[in-house]
């Protein structure tokens, strides 16, 4: 064993926390540092002094025995912050100075009880220095072997009965795109919903579910400390938590259909206060985009009623996470568009128009004489043994993918009459397999309402 004067962090990676040694003289930043680490979701090891031991070709930091999980903060005294009572070492780190900071450094090694431990040099004070260390941890992490003796972090060992990690949904995107929406849906589904709750505040949310319920969080640009950097270093961190099953939902949006919503709720648009408000949806837009891009999920809720958009979160979304793949099928009319979270699309507008026999114009394709109507087509069966088919050895590789969620659209001219039938026909072989399956008529629902009146005035050839 031998005993330094440095000050030992623990930092999350994928393979478990990895320890980093902080070395430099009194006033150098090593406690300002470690504290930083800390709360960007790292853990003490040990502040002052420092234990190495060697373990075959591995190197493990621990604290004293009397000053475990403490830390002196100048001016202030010794408090406890989160910490760990031993974790296995990656890397050194010697503060100094920006001006002794060489850009291209040679390689250097710290000789540690005769092994050589690799040596960064930093300056404590730059602002990359905790995402520079964070990345060297994980980058330190892949090239080790994992410790199946290292201690778990603070409440992440598993109890008897094996406690599943905590479920927990960051929801962000666009103003307007539908956020409050998406948390009361996900809260009528289970999921405990907070809106606009502080990034900094996040912890102790966390730290106060102790039953593990499902935990959904939005956050935008209105949110008291909104910043992008801290979004993705807090983001950073709970992906790497063993404790938690963290998932990042982007609700995105047209800006035209943007522009409609605020104009028909007149409510001012966050980033529109002194401008247009294309020009406050075009900077959030561009704002936002690195989040787009690490989100697990993204929807896009232009044409997503409110009932549609909680069926989407059903499916996505389901509070027991334990659950299979879900499988959703949907009917649409290629006049408005293709569904945009459609996985698999078909196209049934090769069949006989129902639209075209006068008896049937006024039905859907839920009504039985519709659907005895193709069952007629010739081309009708052949093509929906051949869509089973297909999707059978599909549907398996998918969730054995890891899937959790497949929509599957299905779409004619109007659909009215030919993409419900085939619909409804394929909703029910998926049940008949023991798949989980949602199923919904996009533009029956839209045209609910006022349905009747909408046939007797559509053009000729509208139907389908």
């Amino acid at each position: 064993m031998e005993s330094l004067h440095a000050t030992c962090v623990a930092l999350p990676t994928p393979s478990g926390p990895l320890g980093l040694l902080l070395r430099g003289g009194s006033g150098s930043g090593k406690s300002a540092l470690a504290l930083r680490l800390i709360d960007e979701g790292g853990w003490l090891v040990a502040d002052d002094q420092v234990e190495i031991l060697r373990d075959g070709e591995r190197l493990k930091a621990r604290p004293p025995s009397s000053l475990g999980g403490m830390m002196e903060l100048r001016g202030f005294g010794l408090v406890e912050v989160p910490h760990l009572p031993e974790a296995l070492l990656g890397f050194a780190v010697d503060l100094v100075a920006a001006e002794g900071v060489e850009r291209l450094p040679e390689e250097q090694t710290l000789d540690l009880l005769g092994a050589a431990l690799p040596l960064l040099t930093l300056d404590p004070e730059a602002t990359a220095t905790p995402a520079t260390l964070r990345l060297a941890a994980r980058s330190r992490a892949s090239a080790l072997q994992p410790d199946p003796a290292a201690p778990a972090p603070p409440e992440t060992a598993r109890d008897e009965g094996q406690r599943s990690a905590a479920p927990l949904l960051l929801v962000t995107g666009l103003s307007g795109a539908g956020r409050s929406t998406a948390l009361k849906s996900l809260e009528d589904l289970g999921w405990e919903s907070i809106d606009n709750l502080p990034l900094t505040l996040l912890d102790g949310v966390l730290g106060a579910n102790p039953q593990r319920q499902p935990l959904a969080v939005g956050i935008d640009t209105r949110t008291l400390d909104f910043s992008i950097l801290l979004f993705q270093r807090q983001a950073e961190r709970l992906r790497a938590d063993p404790r938690i099953q963290f998932s990042l939902l982007f609700l995105d949006c047209d800006d035209g259909v943007l522009q409609q919503r605020y104009t028909a709720t007149r409510r001012r648009h966050p980033l529109a206060l002194n401008k247009p408000l294309a020009e406050g949806i075009a900077a959030e837009r561009a704002l936002l985009e690195p989040l787009r891009l690490i989100a697990d999920q993204v929807i896009d809720t232009s044409d997503l009623p409110p009932v549609e958009l909680r069926r989407l979160l059903a499916a996505k979304l389901p509070s027991d996470r334990a659950a299979g793949m879900q499988v959703f099928v949907t009917s649409f009319s290629y006049r408005f568009g293709l569904p945009r979270e459609a996985d698999l699309v078909f196209d049934m507008r090769f069949l006989d128009n129902p639209h075209w026999e006068q008896e049937l114009r006024g039905l859907n394709g839920r009504d039985a004489p519709v659907q005895e109507y193709l069952a007629a087509d010739p081309s009708y069966e052949p093509f929906m043994t051949g869509l089973f088919g297909l999707l059978e050895p599909l549907l398996g590789r998918y969730q054995a993918s890891g899937k959790s969620y497949l929509t599957i659209a299905i779409g004619c001219t109007g659909g009215q009459h030919r993409s419900v039938a085939a619909a409804e026909r394929l909703a029910g072989w998926l049940r008949q397999q023991g798949w989980a399956t949602g199923l919904t008529h996009r533009e029956l629902e839209r045209t609910a309402a006022n349905s009747s009146a909408h046939r007797a005035t559509s053009l000729p050839g509208s139907g389908g």
